[in-house]
């Protein structure tokens, strides 16, 4: 298989993307550093897309109607049609004190990312596009129903994760089947797990920002989770500390260490000499598992900076992947020795 030489020089916009990437998400620029050829930029535009959506999503400056059209104005951009300049001064000039500069810097120069997009293949922008557009949806009727009282049901949260991120896990196994012949011939298999993947990844940040995100009104958590562990959502945050929220949120614990399973059994299909991908994989995967102990260990946790995964750690999970990112048998191995401790889902 020809490779493209990894990380080509930059011309322009191509160092601005690479610039503001570190910037607005340091661990993600250092997770996407192993991908090799075009992957790296094609994944690092999607991410930087995906952030401006994102960024429209938490602007509390804006109406629900004014982030509906935003996001339609981004999906437009996106397939190539609109006009970015004016995007990102309208946008630009919305945005509240509480957006850092890094995502005003963003915001501003949304073009220069665009322009990156329209570079790369048919596939590749396709893939991109469809993410863009289901993920914005997904935002924006999410956002319309966000209340501290929660989600309905579990199934509810599944379908915010989708939207979210487990189409995030479909798009990068689209660009992963394209650059790899193998791993175009696992591709059912790869986009069957590539969902959960996403999936277990977003259940993190849900577990880990409960009260942040509560501080701005809205709360992911299940109501029937809880419910079933007899707590109704709407006593938080005074029923934090309530044996029935624990037992509700190690629920939710054993579902995101099936979903890491899955994202375990994603990694594995990727062919061994394939490093670079296998990495990118398991850095966030490690990462997940580790957050998923210090919520396991901490449930009356009374802010995401708890459960937080130290410098340190960040980069022991980057070395002992690295080392044995090749063996099937040494991943399965650290996978049970991480889970060990963590619960199972109670209709396991």
């Amino acid at each position: 298989m020809t490779r493209d030489p990894p990380h080509r020089p930059a011309d322009g916009d191509l160092a601005y993307q690479r610039r503001i990437l570190g910037g607005v998400a340091r661990t993600f620029a250092l997770t996407i550093r192993p991908l090799p050829g075009n992957l790296y930029d094609a994944t690092g535009n999607l991410y930087l897309l995906c952030r401006i959506a994102d960024t429209i999503e938490d602007e509390t400056a804006l109406s629900p109607d004014e982030k509906e059209a935003f996001s339609s104005r981004l999906v437009e951009l996106v397939s190539g049609r609109g006009d970015p300049v004016g995007f990102s001064r309208e946008l630009g000039g919305r945005l509240s004190a509480a957006t850092t500069a890094s995502e005003r810097d963003l915001i501003a120069h949304a073009g220069r990312v665009l322009s990156v997009t329209a570079r790369f293949s048919d596939a590749q922008r396709e893939a991109i596009q469809r993410c863009v557009r289901i993920m914005t949806r997904g935002m924006v009727e999410f956002q319309r129903g966000a209340t501290v009282r929660g989600l309905r049901n579990l199934e509810a949260l599944n379908r915010y994760c989708y939207h979210v991120a487990g189409v995030v896990g479909e798009t990068l196994t689209a660009f992963f089947c394209e650059y790899s012949a193998e791993m175009r011939k696992r591709r059912e298999d790869l986009l069957a797990l590539s969902v959960p993947f996403g999936q277990g990844l977003q259940m993190i940040n849900v577990l880990k920002d409960i009260w942040e995100d509560h501080g701005r009104g809205a709360c992911w958590l299940p109501r029937d989770v809880f419910r079933a562990a007899g707590l109704e959502l709407h006593s938080l945050p005074a029923g934090r500390t309530d044996p029935a929220f624990a037992a509700g949120l190690l629920e939710l614990v054993a579902v995101t260490r099936q979903h890491l399973e899955a994202a375990l059994r994603y990694t594995l299909i990727i062919p061994s000499r394939e490093t670079g991908i296998r990495r990118f994989c398991l850095w966030p995967l490690g990462l997940a598992m580790l957050t998923l102990r210090r919520i396991r260990r901490t449930p009356a946790f009374a802010s995401g900076r708890e459960v937080k995964v130290s410098r340190r750690s960040v980069w022991a999970v980057v070395v002992v992947t690295s080392v044995f990112a090749r063996s099937n048998l040494a991943l399965r191995l650290l996978f049970r020795l991480c889970a060990r401790g963590l619960p199972q889902p109670s209709g396991a």
